[in-house]
């Protein structure tokens, strides 16, 4: 898999990737995520990608995993961490995540966070075995613009 930053042409396909993985919710438009994303740190939205056989026997680069992250110099935030389905267990993730931590470092950034929904205990499996604690907080929200 190579990793790169995102680019607009990918949003569609990196929308249904978000879809395929039950990363999407209806409060939350991902194209608009993207938009929002693409002004603020745009280098720390990656993608991987495979090249992958077409239909006519030639090959393109497809997506198949994403990871988001920003930071404001305090803590980092990791989000839309996401590996096609059929693709998962073969280190993509762990590449991705290992390339946002590498830039995070280098940015000076001390610490990396992330959410995961209550109930998700695979998720919580894999970020565990990837080296992430749990932490004793409670995260609150406020919405500001409606989607």
């Amino acid at each position: 898999m190579e990793i790169r930053a995102f680019a607009p042409a990918d949003t569609e396909t990196v929308v249904a990737l978000w879809e395929e993985c039950g990363l999407t919710r209806p409060w939350n438009d991902p194209r608009r995520d993207i938009e929002r994303k693409l002004q603020v740190q745009p280098e720390l939205f990656l993608v991987g990608t495979d090249r992958v056989e077409t239909a006519d026997g030639g090959v393109q680069e497809a997506v198949v995993a994403t990871a988001m992250a920003g930071h404001e110099g305090h803590r980092g935030w990791l989000y839309y961490v996401a590996v096609a389905p059929a693709l998962r267990g073969g280190g993509r993730a762990r590449a991705l995540v290992a390339e946002v931590e590498r830039l995070l470092t280098e940015a000076g950034c001390p610490k990396l966070q992330l959410m995961v929904r209550s109930g998700n205990d695979d998720a919580l499996a894999a970020w565990s075995a990837l080296g992430y604690e749990r932490q004793d907080v409670v995260v609150l929200g406020k919405r500001l613009i409606e989607d």
